[in-house]
């Protein structure tokens, strides 16, 4: 790659600033890439969006790749549709600097008006775009970003479709629920069941088909699917978890059984009382200081001589939950 000389337009050398402009825009011609390179820093700190052409232009043809990624880097501080479609470009260059940092620009935009342009790209073959597009899409939220989400769950490549969950949970949108029932039971990169069984957390409770994936979720054979799965089962509060989340509580990873306990006392079902009571004595204090705040939602009378017990634990955050819980259940008792 040859570097090609941008071509100055006469009003981008008018003004106050016009011996400073000249001087940065000649040096992005210069032979050394560092020289270029610093230049286009100084441009980006005149915060002036007439001279943003350059560093797109840099970022298309420079020769050095450092420049180019460079290029890249600068750009996030601007956010129209020709820089976002040059960044967009950029993920095509042949380095993998200039695409890391072009992606990493894609995912900083902030403008919903932007996702046009990024859905554009996503019908682009490339596993690598369609990530970095897919990725840009989540933070924006935009509802035309569905149809190319949608469609890259079904994607050969695990990356793809990872961030295409993440697009549909941020999203929430309620067509999105079967297909990502499916991916949290199905799919065979644990990742992303896992982020699939997050973006559950939209549906209702009373839906047949998410109620039923986080279930056989929280029996998966990777312990960060079966965590999410609780947490999940927590946010939304179905009647029909109790049981499964209790079978949870003896599951061979500390995390999970964090998260079990935690969704139990969400459900306010006392019926699982004393299996959370039972928590108390756990020789981790992180499941001991999560039973005793469950204990407090649960409110069931029958737990608070577990919880009298646990006042003198050698856990200060143990205790603390503990006061808080007996606090709520002598506030109910009221």
């Amino acid at each position: 790659m040859t570097i090609q000389p941008f071509a100055v337009r006469e009003d981008l050398l008018a003004g106050a600033s016009t011996a400073e402009t000249s001087a940065l825009l000649a040096r992005l011609s210069a032979t050394d890439a560092a020289v270029r390179r610093v230049a286009l820093i100084e441009l980006a700190d005149l915060e002036d969006t007439d001279l943003v052409p350059p560093v797109r232009h840099a970022l298309r043809h420079d020769a050095d790749a450092a420049v180019r990624a460079e290029a890249a880097r600068i750009l996030i501080a601007w956010e129209d549709e020709a820089t976002v479609d040059a960044l967009c470009h950029a993920l095509l260059d042949t380095a993998d600097e200039v695409r890391e940092a072009a992606a990493q620009s894609l995912a900083a935009l902030k403008q919903a008006s932007s996702a046009a342009t990024l859905c554009h790209w996503a019908a682009r073959p490339e596993p690598h775009v369609l990530a970095a597009v897919l990725r840009a899409l989540r933070e924006l939220r935009a509802s035309e970003s569905f149809a190319p989400a949608r469609g890259a769950l079904d994607h050969a490549d695990a990356h793809v479709r990872l961030e295409a969950v993440g697009v549909l949970g941020w999203l929430r949108d309620a067509r999105a629920l079967a297909p990502l029932a499916r991916l949290a039971t199905q799919d065979d990169h644990a990742d992303v069941r896992r982020a699939a069984a997050g973006g559950l957390g939209s549906a209702a409770a009373e839906d047949a088909v998410a109620i039923e994936a986080l279930l056989t979720a929280l029996r998966d054979e990777a312990w960060q699917v079966r965590e999410e799965a609780a947490t999940t089962l927590g946010k939304l509060r179905p009647a029909n978890a109790r049981d499964a989340l209790i079978e949870a509580l003896d599951d061979s990873y500390w995390q999970v059984r964090v998260r079990a306990v935690r969704a139990l006392g969400r459900l306010r079902d006392t019926a699982a009382a004393p299996n959370v009571a039972s928590l108390l004595a756990h020789a981790i204090s992180n499941l001991r200081k999560e039973a005793a705040l469950a204990l407090g939602e649960l409110c069931d009378p029958r737990t608070i001589p577990a919880l009298q017990a646990a006042l003198d634990d050698r856990d200060p955050d143990v205790r603390k939950a503990v006061r808080i819980a007996l606090n709520q259940l002598e506030s109910a008792a009221r």
